[in-house]
């Protein structure tokens, strides 16, 4: 299938940039960017930029003179005026000033705070162009980083097969989960959260983000409303003075349980019963109020103390029938219905007869397991977190599968042992985070020799460096599908069948 963008791309690349003829306060920047002296382009000047393509964050991409400008907020196949904000040997940064030439593909964005918050990056692309452009972005990624061959539209000879873009039907409050940073307000000081600006900590303080589920939205403002009455202070990032750190909430979209999470500088909550109660009279839905304690100098949100202020330390939730406990600090996919997409696609390309074995690397809860083990004959799930696979045996028992198994350890020293143990698997599932697969994995996997690979992968970049490793071992990639897991980001899951060749 051939991306639009990507045609427009191809084309947009053999025209000249151009520069607007005697460049805007040109002089004024130069004093300040001596030291980039090769470069056409210096701070503060105003260039005519066409844009070529998006970077993996959906920046626009253009050239000024042959000179790499990123800008923000633009659209390939459009003409812009931006001015020059930083000046780097071989690329730079600008700002949109001035839309000269609209893509067809631009939309207005739904969000009122979209230019301010840095949580979207393609709220004004049209959601079919941003599925093309997702499936090319890992496209490019297998090709430029995996030196794979990807086929051809209709071709069926040879080639890695990448499928169109699996995208959402209603591709809005999708999120079942909200984590939101609080502060203080700097006029007044009152309570906010929100979220970060680009590129800052200072938050923006909001009551609607348009990708959360709609009972995400009214927790943070209930809680937020409580926290003024109670006159409860915000933490503050550079005294590491205050109390509330984050909220954090849940919302089970088949089960409706709902579960709030208080993350505090400190273990003593004062009015703890109030807020308990505060909150169960705004929320009939909530089954489980609990608080995080955090008290360390850092960006991670949770501490390692985590304390049920009421109900229960879990919520219920399904996906595809498979009931699943979700505790406070579980690893739960945050868009449920793309979720079974992915799942769904997972347990295809392990091509499950109801004989085989299987390992599935990066466990976690055991969500990928659970989709398998209805298919499979045995499946074994390793995790390195020991919370987490507490959470895999609870919900494989929750649903009555007794054919998974659930160990705690580094996958790549866990397997092994597995394998010394008799156990050979037929397929092997790996779902890493986003820095890829761990070296030692890899090649415990080459060792190991299962007749089918299946990688599900958040980062197009380490997904392709990750096969090529297992090409140069004996494997050959089948088919690829992108899903869009979080649309109107620049995020894009992916879903890959290998099989051994050799």
């Amino acid at each position: 299938m051939m991306n639009r963008n990507h045609t427009r791309n191809n084309a947009g690349s053999n025209r000249k940039s151009h520069t607007q003829g005697g460049r805007k306060n040109g002089g004024a920047g130069r004093a300040s960017s001596q030291a980039v002296v090769d470069a056409p382009v210096q701070k503060n000047d105003e260039v005519v930029v066409d844009i070529i393509g998006l970077t993996h964050d959906g920046e626009g991409v253009g050239r000024a003179d042959g000179y790499t400008l990123f800008i923000q907020g633009a659209l390939p196949g459009e003409r812009v005026r931006a001015k020059v904000m930083k000046v780097k040997k071989a690329y730079g940064y600008a700002r949109l000033q001035e839309l000269l030439e609209a893509s067809a593909d631009r939309i207005v964005p739904v969000c009122g705070i979209y230019d301010k918050c840095g949580g979207c990056q393609l709220q004004h692309m049209d959601y079919a162009a941003q599925l093309n452009w997702k499936r090319q972005h890992v496209v490019d990624a297998l090709e430029r980083i995996g030196k794979l061959r990807i086929a051809g539209e209709g071709e069926t000879s040879s080639g890695i097969i990448v499928h169109p873009t699996v995208g959402m039907n209603d591709p809005w409050r999708y999120r079942n989960k909200a984590q939101v940073p609080v502060g203080a307000s700097a006029g007044d000081g009152e309570l906010v959260a929100g979220f970060y600006a680009k590129g800052s900590h200072r938050i923006i303080d909001t009551d609607e983000c348009h990708i959360q589920h709609d009972r995400n939205d009214e927790v943070v403002r209930i809680v937020k409303a409580i926290g003024r009455e109670l006159g409860v202070s915000a933490y503050n990032e550079e005294t590491g003075q205050g109390l509330l750190r984050h909220v954090m909430t849940r919302t089970g979209f088949v089960s409706g349980e709902i579960m709030v999470v208080l993350v505090t500088n400190g273990r003593k909550l004062p009015q703890a019963e109030q807020w308990v109660e505060r909150i169960r009279a705004a929320l009939p839905e909530v089954k489980s109020i609990v608080q995080n304690v955090n008290t360390r100098d850092t960006n991670v949100i949770f501490g390692d103390e985590t304390r049920v202020l009421w109900g229960s330390e879990v919520i219920y939730d399904e996906l595809d029938g498979i009931r699943f406990a979700i505790s406070a600090r579980s690893f739960y996919q945050v868009n449920p219905a793309q979720t079974v997409e992915l799942y769904r696609t997972a347990v295809d390309y392990a091509q499950l007869t109801g004989k085989e074995s299987v390992i599935d690397a990066y466990c976690g809860i055991g969500t990928i397991s659970l989709f398998l083990a209805r298919k499979a004959g045995r499946v074994y799930g390793v995790e390195i977190v020991p919370e987490a696979i507490e959470d895999a045996k609870r919900n494989a028992e929750l649903n009555g599968i007794g054919n998974a198994s659930f160990e705690a350890g580094p996958a790549e020293v866990v397997i092994p042992r597995w394998r010394e143990e008799g156990i050979i698997p037929d397929v092997i599932v790996v779902d890493p985070p986003r820095k890829g697969c761990d070296p030692a994995l890899l090649d415990t996997i080459l060792k190991m020799q299962p007749e089918r690979v299946v990688y599900v992968s958040c980062n197009p970049s380490t997904l392709a460096r990750d096969l090529r490793t297992l090409e140069d071992g004996g494997y050959k990639t089948v088919e690829v599908t992108p899903v869009d897991m979080f649309p109107w980001t620049s995020h894009v899951e992916s879903v890959v069948w290998m099989k051994r060749s050799m």
